[in-house]
């Protein structure tokens, strides 16, 4: 098989180790891709079972590197693999990373829309469930951070800094 000028695979699309079609493009720290034999930032391995510790304590070290869509993955995993009534908890997370992400990239519309619509998510889970605090969190706290980086995005329009903006997930 050939290659494109940027070493990209001509005849096959890229495929994991169970076949499924995944872009193996190297990713730069806020996830965008690479070309085809770049340097790149470790992705975060997909399908990895934590505790809920373990994802907050994991997610909260890559925020603060300023790798907020490699935290959105740890997330996600727990949205995956966590009980179905916390489901809602870490996908919000999860969106609130990525409007993180989407903000460092310099999207401001998109970064803004994702960073509300998460604060929404955690706001309802915690009033849903009355946990207001789970594992740590303070999700009230991050409810406020999200809503203000949102705000900040939407009057600056340009990119900003994701570690220097990275909320610190627990009080």
């Amino acid at each position: 098989m050939g290659s494109t000028s940027s070493g990209e695979p001509v005849d096959a699309r890229d495929r994991d180790g169970a076949g499924r079609a995944r872009n193996a493009r190297p990713r730069d720290g806020l996830g965008r891709p690479l070309p085809y034999g770049a340097a790149g930032v470790a992705r975060q391995p997909e399908g990895v079972v934590r505790t809920p510790e373990e994802t907050v304590a994991e997610a909260q070290t890559l925020l603060a590197e300023g790798k907020p869509f490699h935290a959105h993955e740890v997330f996600e995993d727990a949205w995956k693999s966590g009980p179905a009534e916390e489901r809602e908890l870490w996908r919000g997370l999860a969106q609130l990373a990525v409007g993180l992400t989407h903000s460092a990239r310099g999207n401001a519309t998109g970064g803004a829309r994702l960073l509300r619509r998460g604060a929404g998510a955690v706001s309802a889970w915690a009033a849903d469930t009355e946990r207001r605090q789970p594992y740590g969190m303070d999700l009230p706290g991050l409810s406020a951070w999200a809503r203000e980086l949102a705000d900040a995005v939407e009057r600056g329009g340009e990119s900003v800094d994701a570690a220097e903006r990275a909320p610190r997930l627990r009080a």
